[in-house]
This record gives C-alpha cells, structure tokens and sequence, in this order.
C-alpha cells in the first residue's frame, strides 16, 4: 500500500475510534438510565443491568458502526480540505477515485462486520437479553420490594403492590396484585402474602392468607369472586410477546417466513451492511468545503441527512411489521434513494473536480 494510501486511511480511522467511542458511550447511558431505574427498585440486579447494556450495545453497533465510519469520513476528509492538503494531492496528480477506493475499503471491512453483527449476532444478542429479563422476572423478590410502590412483571401483564413489606422475612401486608390472563383480569388482595420455593418445580411461588381473588372478563360476563384463606401464586417463566421473537428469532427462520414482522425484520438486517457502503462513500462528497469554513462545516449537513434517513428507515419498518404498506420495495426504497443521491453527489463531486478554474 503507498503512502498516500495509508495517509487517507490513517486521517479516516483516528476520528472513527473516537466517534465510535463518543457513541457508544452515549448509548449506552441512555439504556442505564432505563434499566438503573428498574435496578433501584428492586426489579433487576446490578449483574443483570450490566450485563442488559452490554448485550444492547452490542445490538446497537450494527446501527452505530455505519454512522462512525460516515462521521469519520466526512471529519477526517474535510481537515484535509481546511489544511489544503486535498489541493497539495491534487496538485501531484491524484485523482479522487483513489479517495474513493481508500473509503470503500474501509467500507467493505466495516460492512462484513456489520453484517455479522445484524444475521448473526442480533438475534443472539436479543435472545440473552429476553432470557435475562424473564429469569429476573420470574425470580421476583419481595426483599426487594419498597413498601408502598407499583412493580410491573413480565412486561406490564402482572402489577404488585404491597402497603407494608418485611424484606428479612420477605413477607408483604396488605397485598395487591392484577394479573393479565387470556383475555381476562385477575386481581387478588389479601391480608398477608410469603415467598417461597417450590421443592418440585424449584420455581418461587407466592403464598396468600386471607384473601380475595376476582376474575374479570372483558365481556362482563362471568365474573367470579373467590374468598380463600390461603391461596398459591407460581412465578414461572413468561414467554415473550411476538415481536420479541422476531428480533430473537435466527436470520435463517426468518427467510422461510412470510409474515410481515418477520419480512421487515428480515429487511433491516440485510439493508445494515449495504448502508454501510452508502453512507461511507456519501460522506466524501459531504466532506468537501473550503479552508475558511473549518473541517466541521459539513458536519450538521451529514447528521440532518442520516437523520432522515434513519427515520424513514425505522417508520418504514415499522410500517411493513403492522402491513400499513407493502413490504415491497419496502426499506429497499429508501436505500435506493440514499443510492441515487449518492449518484447525484458523487457525479458533481467529480465535476468540480475536473472543471478548470478561470483565470
């Protein structure tokens, strides 16, 4: 590799790792700010919550990566305009096809990784997380209860309340609890509730004393309410809703399903490694400005542009899951739009190039 080759890499890799660890890195205090609060309540371990913003981090980079690499290209492309050094390598004869083939490189290298990440690692990723959550869930605690306070389990299908809670005894008075089950509401209450651990099925169950369940259906048709004085709850396993299979479910299910959750999904994980591509190579022509702008000036171009079409590219997934249009061109379309302005770009990029100066 010549040295100018290694020199337009070198200026395009030194912002891609602090980019990408600025990314991460706000990432992933997003995600803790959501599962620290669970964590202080109770609901999840400190082992757990670190484990969950790893596991979504690791979700995140097939999205993060591309954006680092189109972020570096256009910063790292655009110190050497500001610097001049774009007209010193102009001025000794290089053309900006080898620019091109420099960033496409890097391209391609982050592009297999991405898609790694997106058939093979998503899915995984999406599955240890769910298994984590539910094995929390269905491990619930009430020495970690705060008296007084609302718990949601197994994403809002059951509610716990208790008024007083002993948590070295794990026992709770004055108990409340509505439990979402095949179309029907269950709610009971009851004077005193205890945990404990079922010696045949090594699940925790829940034991009540002097209680009251009633069973609500949405109909308004038999109603039943049931007085007990001792009554037992199994904290088992729940499964996970639908369209948490379909991101936990392998790329290789996926493509033998003609579902619509499962074709939007299918679509998102082969359009990340092609928008690698894209956004690498638009942001050399994003990356061109003059000296007196800075090497940052385009830099608010570039993020409104990949703000657009990130958008469009969730609502149209979104879009596709729910059959509110076709999945056909589906997020192909927007990828193909991304595709022709950077045809559009690319061909006045080499224009401006070429065309001489008057004068």
């Amino acid at each position: 590799m010549k040295i100018i080759d290694r020199y337009i890499i070198q200026e395009i890799g030194k912002p891609m790792i602090v980019v990408c660890l600025v990314l991460v890195s706000i990432f992933a205090g997003y995600c803790a700010t959501r599962y620290l609060a669970d964590a202080s309540i109770g609901l999840l371990s400190a082992k757990t919550v670190f484990n969950l913003i790893l596991l979504k981090v690791i979700i995140a980079l097939e999205v993060l990566l591309p954006t680092t690499i189109y972020l570096s290209v256009v910063v790292g492309l655009g110190r050497l305009y500001t610097d001049l050094e774009m007209t010193a390598l102009e001025s000794c004869g290089v053309k900006r096809s080898r620019i091109y083939q420099n960033v496409l490189l890097i391209a391609v290298m982050v592009s297999l990784l991405v898609a790694s990440l997106s058939l093979f690692i998503r899915p995984w990723a999406y599955r240890t997380a769910y298994q984590l959550k539910n094995f929390e869930e269905s491990h619930f605690k009430i020495k970690r209860m705060e008296p007084a306070a609302f718990y949601e389990l197994e994403s809002g299908k059951r509610v716990i309340f208790a008024q007083q809670v002993n948590q070295q005894k794990q026992r709770a008075q004055q108990v409340f609890i509505h439990t979402k089950v095949e179309g029907k509401q269950q709610i009971i209450t009851a004077k005193e509730v205890s945990q404990q651990t079922d010696r045949f099925s090594d699940n925790d169950i829940l034991l009540f004393r002097d209680g009251t369940i009633y069973e609500l259906s949405s109909s308004g048709q038999g109603d039943t309410t049931v007085d007990f004085k001792q009554y037992t709850l199994s904290l088992s396993p729940p499964e996970a809703p639908s369209i948490t299979k379909i991101k936990a479910t392998q790329t290789g299910k996926l493509i033998h399903s003609d579902k619509s959750l499962a074709i939007a999904e299918l679509q998102w994980r082969f359009s990340t490694p092609l928008t690698a591509i894209i956004l690498a190579l638009l942001g050399i022509p994003l990356s061109q400005t003059s000296p007196r702008r800075g090497k940052y000036a385009k830099v608010v171009l570039a993020v409104v542009i990949y703000s657009i079409f990130y958008t469009l590219s969730l609502v149209t997934k979104t879009w596709i899951g729910e059959r509110v249009i076709s999945p056909w061109p589906g997020i192909w379309g927007i990828e193909g739009a991304m595709a022709l302005l950077l045809l559009i770009t690319t061909i006045s990029f080499f224009q401006k190039w070429y065309i001489p100066k008057k004068g």
